[in-house]
Protein backbone atom coordinates (compact mmCIF):
# COMPACT_ATOMS: atom_id res chain seq x y z
CA UNK A 1 0.00 0.00 0.00
CA UNK A 2 1.49 3.48 -1.21
CA UNK A 3 1.13 6.40 0.83
CA UNK A 4 -1.72 7.81 -0.54
CA UNK A 5 -3.94 5.14 -0.47
CA UNK A 6 -2.74 4.48 3.49
CA UNK A 7 -3.87 8.15 3.81
CA UNK A 8 -7.42 6.72 2.20
CA UNK A 9 -7.29 3.73 4.81
CA UNK A 10 -6.73 6.36 7.41
CA UNK A 11 -9.95 8.16 6.83
CA UNK A 12 -11.81 4.94 6.13
CA UNK A 13 -10.81 3.92 9.89
CA UNK A 14 -11.67 7.22 11.42
CA UNK A 15 -15.20 6.84 9.83
CA UNK A 16 -15.33 3.83 11.80
CA UNK A 17 -13.94 5.04 15.02
CA UNK A 18 -15.44 8.33 15.49
CA UNK A 19 -18.76 8.28 13.12
CA UNK A 20 -19.58 4.84 13.76
CA UNK A 21 -20.79 4.08 10.14
CA UNK A 22 -21.33 0.52 8.39
CA UNK A 23 -19.16 -1.59 7.02
CA UNK A 24 -20.90 -0.78 3.52
CA UNK A 25 -20.81 3.07 3.85
CA UNK A 26 -17.03 2.64 4.80
CA UNK A 27 -16.36 0.88 1.27
CA UNK A 28 -18.57 3.49 -0.21
CA UNK A 29 -16.25 6.40 0.74
CA UNK A 30 -13.27 3.59 0.09
CA UNK A 31 -14.52 3.46 -3.48
CA UNK A 32 -15.18 6.53 -4.18
CA UNK A 33 -11.73 8.15 -2.93
CA UNK A 34 -9.83 5.28 -5.02
CA UNK A 35 -11.38 6.24 -7.99
CA UNK A 36 -10.04 10.05 -7.18
CA UNK A 37 -6.39 8.24 -6.60
CA UNK A 38 -6.70 6.75 -9.88
CA UNK A 39 -7.38 9.98 -11.48
CA UNK A 40 -4.65 11.85 -9.71
CA UNK A 41 -2.35 8.96 -10.54
CA UNK A 42 -3.31 9.49 -14.53
CA UNK A 43 -2.59 13.48 -13.91
CA UNK A 44 0.43 12.90 -12.38
CA UNK A 45 -1.31 14.79 -9.08
CA UNK A 46 -0.26 14.28 -5.68
CA UNK A 47 -3.21 13.78 -2.58
CA UNK A 48 -1.99 16.64 -0.28
CA UNK A 49 -0.97 18.94 -3.23
CA UNK A 50 -4.41 18.24 -5.04
CA UNK A 51 -5.85 22.11 -6.07
CA UNK A 52 -9.26 23.82 -6.58
CA UNK A 53 -8.79 23.73 -10.19
CA UNK A 54 -7.80 19.75 -9.47
CA UNK A 55 -10.79 18.87 -8.16
CA UNK A 56 -13.13 20.58 -10.94
CA UNK A 57 -10.77 18.68 -13.75
CA UNK A 58 -12.13 15.65 -11.79
CA UNK A 59 -15.89 17.10 -11.86
CA UNK A 60 -15.36 17.55 -15.43
CA UNK A 61 -13.96 13.76 -15.48
CA UNK A 62 -16.49 12.40 -14.12
CA UNK A 63 -19.14 14.63 -16.73
CA UNK A 64 -17.39 13.08 -19.79
CA UNK A 65 -17.25 9.59 -18.49
CA UNK A 66 -21.17 9.72 -18.14
CA UNK A 67 -21.31 9.52 -14.27
CA UNK A 68 -24.17 10.69 -13.28
CA UNK A 69 -24.48 14.25 -11.35
CA UNK A 70 -25.80 12.41 -7.95
CA UNK A 71 -23.29 10.17 -8.45
CA UNK A 72 -20.59 12.59 -8.76
CA UNK A 73 -22.21 14.60 -5.94
CA UNK A 74 -21.91 12.20 -3.80
CA UNK A 75 -17.70 11.44 -5.04
CA UNK A 76 -17.31 15.00 -4.48
CA UNK A 77 -19.09 14.47 -0.74
CA UNK A 78 -16.47 11.85 -0.09
CA UNK A 79 -13.36 13.83 -1.18
CA UNK A 80 -14.87 17.20 0.59
CA UNK A 81 -14.96 14.79 4.10
CA UNK A 82 -11.58 13.14 3.08
CA UNK A 83 -9.89 16.87 2.98
CA UNK A 84 -11.57 17.49 6.49
CA UNK A 85 -10.24 14.95 7.96
CA UNK A 86 -6.65 16.13 6.61
CA UNK A 87 -7.12 19.18 7.98
CA UNK A 88 -8.32 18.13 11.03
CA UNK A 89 -4.58 15.67 11.09
CA UNK A 90 -2.60 18.38 10.03
CA UNK A 91 -1.76 16.94 6.62
CA UNK A 92 -2.84 20.12 4.98
CA UNK A 93 -3.27 23.94 5.37
CA UNK A 94 -6.09 24.51 2.60
CA UNK A 95 -8.67 22.36 2.13
CA UNK A 96 -9.11 22.55 -2.33
CA UNK A 97 -12.74 21.29 -2.11
CA UNK A 98 -13.93 24.16 0.09
CA UNK A 99 -14.77 26.18 -2.90
CA UNK A 100 -16.02 23.43 -5.46
CA UNK A 101 -19.26 23.44 -5.97
CA UNK A 102 -21.07 20.24 -7.00
CA UNK A 103 -23.44 19.15 -9.99
CA UNK A 104 -26.63 20.57 -9.42
CA UNK A 105 -28.92 18.05 -8.96
CA UNK A 106 -32.76 17.45 -10.76
CA UNK A 107 -35.25 17.42 -8.15
CA UNK A 108 -36.60 13.55 -8.37
CA UNK A 109 -39.55 12.52 -5.57
CA UNK A 110 -38.55 9.27 -4.21
CA UNK A 111 -41.22 6.25 -6.09
CA UNK A 112 -44.36 5.46 -3.43
CA UNK A 113 -47.31 3.23 -3.18
CA UNK A 114 -50.69 4.42 -3.23
CA UNK A 115 -52.65 3.00 0.34
CA UNK A 116 -54.42 0.84 -1.59
CA UNK A 117 -51.25 -0.59 -3.24
CA UNK A 118 -50.11 -0.97 0.24
CA UNK A 119 -53.07 -2.98 1.14
CA UNK A 120 -52.94 -5.41 -1.26
CA UNK A 121 -48.89 -6.05 -0.98
CA UNK A 122 -49.38 -6.72 3.18
CA UNK A 123 -52.23 -9.09 2.22
CA UNK A 124 -50.68 -11.11 -0.32
CA UNK A 125 -47.79 -13.40 2.07
CA UNK A 126 -50.12 -16.84 3.48
CA UNK A 127 -49.97 -17.13 7.02
CA UNK A 128 -50.48 -20.81 7.12
CA UNK A 129 -47.28 -21.06 5.87
CA UNK A 130 -44.57 -20.14 8.12
CA UNK A 131 -42.09 -18.41 6.24
CA UNK A 132 -45.43 -15.80 4.88
CA UNK A 133 -46.32 -16.06 8.40
CA UNK A 134 -42.70 -13.86 8.64
CA UNK A 135 -42.93 -12.66 5.89
CA UNK A 136 -46.54 -10.91 6.77
CA UNK A 137 -44.79 -9.26 10.23
CA UNK A 138 -42.04 -8.13 8.40
CA UNK A 139 -43.92 -6.02 5.96
CA UNK A 140 -46.05 -4.73 8.15
CA UNK A 141 -43.54 -3.70 10.76
CA UNK A 142 -41.94 -2.23 7.58
CA UNK A 143 -44.90 -0.30 6.86
CA UNK A 144 -45.75 0.89 10.22
CA UNK A 145 -41.95 2.21 11.15
CA UNK A 146 -40.55 3.00 7.67
CA UNK A 147 -37.30 1.41 8.77
CA UNK A 148 -34.84 0.52 6.72
CA UNK A 149 -34.49 -2.94 5.04
CA UNK A 150 -30.80 -2.62 7.03
CA UNK A 151 -32.21 -2.25 9.84
CA UNK A 152 -35.10 -4.48 9.62
CA UNK A 153 -33.36 -7.79 8.77
CA UNK A 154 -31.30 -6.75 11.51
CA UNK A 155 -33.34 -6.08 14.12
CA UNK A 156 -32.73 -8.45 17.23
CA UNK A 157 -35.03 -9.51 20.43
CA UNK A 158 -33.99 -7.34 22.89
CA UNK A 159 -34.90 -4.54 20.54
CA UNK A 160 -38.46 -4.88 20.02
CA UNK A 161 -40.24 -4.07 23.37
CA UNK A 162 -44.33 -6.11 22.55
CA UNK A 163 -45.16 -4.63 25.96
CA UNK A 164 -44.42 -0.87 24.79
CA UNK A 165 -45.24 -1.58 21.36
CA UNK A 166 -41.98 0.27 20.45
CA UNK A 167 -38.80 -0.80 18.29
CA UNK A 168 -35.38 0.46 19.05
CA UNK A 169 -33.30 0.99 16.09
CA UNK A 170 -29.65 1.56 15.70
CA UNK A 171 -29.47 3.36 12.27
CA UNK A 172 -26.75 5.29 10.41
CA UNK A 173 -23.96 6.94 12.34
CA UNK A 174 -25.20 3.89 15.21
CA UNK A 175 -28.01 6.70 15.94
CA UNK A 176 -31.06 4.83 18.31
CA UNK A 177 -34.26 6.07 17.93
CA UNK A 178 -37.57 4.43 19.12
CA UNK A 179 -40.44 3.94 16.95
CA UNK A 180 -43.92 3.36 17.57
CA UNK A 181 -44.92 0.23 15.92
CA UNK A 182 -48.96 0.04 15.63
CA UNK A 183 -51.52 -2.81 16.89
CA UNK A 184 -51.18 -4.51 13.22
CA UNK A 185 -48.08 -4.37 13.23
CA UNK A 186 -47.92 -5.97 16.77
CA UNK A 187 -50.12 -8.07 16.41
CA UNK A 188 -48.26 -9.97 13.33
CA UNK A 189 -44.81 -10.19 15.08
CA UNK A 190 -46.82 -11.78 18.21
CA UNK A 191 -48.36 -14.44 15.34
CA UNK A 192 -45.16 -14.90 14.20
CA UNK A 193 -43.35 -15.35 17.10
CA UNK A 194 -45.92 -17.81 18.78
CA UNK A 195 -46.29 -19.94 15.63
CA UNK A 196 -42.93 -19.34 13.41
CA UNK A 197 -40.37 -18.46 14.74
CA UNK A 198 -39.76 -21.72 16.56
CA UNK A 199 -39.85 -24.02 13.69
CA UNK A 200 -37.22 -21.50 12.09
CA UNK A 201 -34.86 -20.87 15.08
CA UNK A 202 -32.56 -23.73 14.51
CA UNK A 203 -29.16 -22.12 16.03
CA UNK A 204 -30.60 -20.02 18.48
CA UNK A 205 -30.31 -17.29 17.34
CA UNK A 206 -31.53 -13.74 18.93
CA UNK A 207 -32.41 -12.51 15.23
CA UNK A 208 -36.01 -11.75 15.35
CA UNK A 209 -36.37 -12.43 12.40
CA UNK A 210 -35.22 -15.96 10.48
CA UNK A 211 -34.12 -17.20 7.44
CA UNK A 212 -34.63 -21.04 6.77
CA UNK A 213 -31.16 -22.08 7.83
CA UNK A 214 -32.13 -20.35 11.21
CA UNK A 215 -29.78 -17.08 10.70
CA UNK A 216 -30.87 -13.55 9.85
CA UNK A 217 -31.24 -13.23 6.21
CA UNK A 218 -30.03 -10.49 3.54
CA UNK A 219 -31.14 -7.66 2.48
CA UNK A 220 -31.38 -8.87 -1.00
CA UNK A 221 -33.32 -11.83 -0.23
CA UNK A 222 -35.78 -9.62 1.66
CA UNK A 223 -36.00 -7.63 -1.44
CA UNK A 224 -36.33 -10.41 -4.02
CA UNK A 225 -39.32 -11.69 -1.99
CA UNK A 226 -41.06 -7.96 -1.67
CA UNK A 227 -41.04 -8.18 -5.19
CA UNK A 228 -42.54 -11.78 -5.53
CA UNK A 229 -45.36 -10.48 -3.19
CA UNK A 230 -45.94 -7.15 -5.58
CA UNK A 231 -46.30 -10.00 -8.25
CA UNK A 232 -48.82 -12.03 -5.98
CA UNK A 233 -50.89 -8.73 -5.22
CA UNK A 234 -50.56 -7.26 -8.97
CA UNK A 235 -48.75 -4.37 -8.47
CA UNK A 236 -47.33 -2.57 -11.23
CA UNK A 237 -46.11 0.59 -9.49
CA UNK A 238 -42.11 0.77 -9.84
CA UNK A 239 -40.72 -0.85 -6.53
CA UNK A 240 -37.39 0.04 -5.23
CA UNK A 241 -36.08 -1.04 -1.44
CA UNK A 242 -37.56 1.86 0.30
CA UNK A 243 -40.70 1.80 -1.15
CA UNK A 244 -42.09 1.16 1.92
CA UNK A 245 -40.55 3.45 3.99
CA UNK A 246 -41.12 6.16 1.16
CA UNK A 247 -44.87 5.14 1.72
CA UNK A 248 -45.03 5.16 5.55
CA UNK A 249 -43.61 8.54 5.06
CA UNK A 250 -45.25 9.93 2.20
CA UNK A 251 -48.73 8.35 3.75
CA UNK A 252 -47.86 10.59 7.10
CA UNK A 253 -48.26 13.71 5.54
CA UNK A 254 -50.87 12.73 3.38
CA UNK A 255 -53.13 12.78 6.54
CA UNK A 256 -51.19 15.86 8.42
CA UNK A 257 -48.16 14.79 10.31
CA UNK A 258 -45.79 17.01 11.75
CA UNK A 259 -42.48 17.41 9.59
CA UNK A 260 -39.96 16.95 12.50
CA UNK A 261 -42.15 13.72 13.84
CA UNK A 262 -41.48 11.97 10.30
CA UNK A 263 -37.60 13.67 10.54
CA UNK A 264 -37.55 11.75 13.88
CA UNK A 265 -39.30 7.88 13.15
CA UNK A 266 -37.14 7.90 10.00
CA UNK A 267 -33.93 9.02 11.52
CA UNK A 268 -32.94 11.95 9.29
CA UNK A 269 -29.79 14.23 10.94
CA UNK A 270 -31.02 16.93 8.69
CA UNK A 271 -34.96 17.63 8.15
CA UNK A 272 -33.91 18.83 4.85
CA UNK A 273 -34.26 15.17 3.69
CA UNK A 274 -37.21 14.97 4.87
CA UNK A 275 -39.09 17.89 3.23
CA UNK A 276 -39.24 16.00 0.15
CA UNK A 277 -41.77 14.43 1.39
CA UNK A 278 -43.77 17.97 1.20
CA UNK A 279 -43.28 17.82 -2.20
CA UNK A 280 -43.96 13.73 -2.82
CA UNK A 281 -47.66 14.99 -1.18
CA UNK A 282 -48.12 18.63 -3.05
CA UNK A 283 -46.96 16.12 -6.22
CA UNK A 284 -49.95 13.45 -5.08
CA UNK A 285 -52.48 16.46 -4.62
CA UNK A 286 -51.97 18.02 -8.34
CA UNK A 287 -52.22 14.71 -9.88
CA UNK A 288 -55.66 13.83 -8.32
CA UNK A 289 -56.91 17.50 -9.13
CA UNK A 290 -55.71 17.45 -12.54
CA UNK A 291 -57.53 14.16 -12.73
CA UNK A 292 -60.77 14.52 -10.92
CA UNK A 293 -61.67 18.25 -11.08
CA UNK A 294 -63.52 19.69 -14.19
CA UNK A 295 -61.64 22.48 -15.31
CA UNK A 296 -58.54 21.42 -14.30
Amino acid sequence: MNKESALVESFVTFLWLEKGLSKNTQQAYRTDLTQFLSFCQQKNLILLEVTALDVRDYLDYLKASNISARSAARKLSSLKKMYQYLLLEKKMEVDPTVNVDGPKLPQTLPKTLTEQDVELLLEAPDSSITIELRDKAMLELLYATGLRVTELVSLSMEQVNLNMGVVRVVGKGNKERLVPMGEVALDAIENYLKVGRNLLNTHASDILFLSKRGTMMTRQTFWHRIKEYAIRAGISAPLSPHTLRHAFATHLVNHGADLRVVQSLLGHSDLSTTQIYTHVATARLQEMHAKHHPRA
